[in-house]
């Protein structure tokens, strides 16, 4: 199942500003454990479904997975090799706007190191700075 909004009122939008730091989803609100962004990037639908596979492999089935984020923002390319005009190019894929500071995944019900491994294999994916957090304030 691709992660993309199954509806949009416009199907393509303007690249908008990343500027500033993140104002919500900066705190833990479901998991004892969280991934947060230190970096500002766009996050591609491929980039946190790896990160969900790859954060459900480790645990094996144990312990509760949230997404914090979703990929609503449409991004557009012109073909290869067409020339400069003729309008805007259609939508290839969809990103989700990560500013500093926004919890990414979350995790519940796993231990201490199983969480923080799984949590640095997910890192791996995602190509941004991040730190773990957890909600006894260790990490």
């Amino acid at each position: 199942m691709p992660l993309m909004p199954k509806r949009v009122k416009y199907r393509k939008q303007q690249r908008g500003s990343r500027s500033g730091l993140a104002t919500t989803n900066t705190e833990l609100s479901q998991g004892d454990f969280g991934l947060k962004a230190m970096d500002r990037a766009w996050i591609t639908n491929i980039q946190i479904e790896a990160c969900r596979v790859c954060i459900n492999r480790h645990l094996k089935r144990h312990g509760k997975l949230w997404i914090r984020i979703f990929p609503d923002k449409p991004v557009s390319k012109k073909p290869i090799e067409v020339r400069m005009g003729k309008g805007k190019g259609n939508p290839e894929f969809w990103v989700a706007v990560v500013r500093p500071g926004t919890i990414l995944f979350e995790l519940a019900g796993v231990s201490d190191t199983l969480a923080r491994e799984a949590m640095r294999l997910a890192a791996a994916k995602v190509g941004i700075r991040t730190v773990m957090v957890s909600r006894n304030a260790k990490a």
